[in-house]
């Protein structure tokens, strides 16, 4: 069983037990997070498809914390000039863990 969520502007296939990183969220570890737009749901038999979502489905999850993408480094550079610039950022992200998936038939 799994559902395909979109949350951020970005869709998540999500399946109960695995750990998703989403956008950073001012959410306390432990405290539950939910997600109303469950664009598709599948389980043993049959698929549902959402027009663009499904009603009355969602996804919960725990917060389990915030982590750190690697750092991504980036170059600017003038020829001629004398003139290099390195600039290096790294994303935050909250890791969410999935609790339940709800589709009512």
């Amino acid at each position: 069983m799994y559902a395909i969520i979109r949350d951020g502007g970005r869709q998540h296939r999500v399946v109960e037990g695995e750990t998703i990183a989403i956008d950073r969220v001012d959410l306390k570890p432990g405290e539950q997070v939910e997600f109303p737009d469950v664009l598709l749901y599948s389980d043993d038999q049959r698929v549902t498809v959402g027009t663009p979502t499904l009603k009355d489905a969602k996804v919960l999850g725990e917060v389990k914390g915030v982590v750190s993408d690697r750092k991504v480094f980036a170059v600017m550079y003038r020829r001629r000039k004398n003139s290099r610039r390195k600039v290096g950022h790294r994303q935050d992200y909250t890791e969410v863990v999935i609790k339940s998936i709800v589709c009512p038939p």
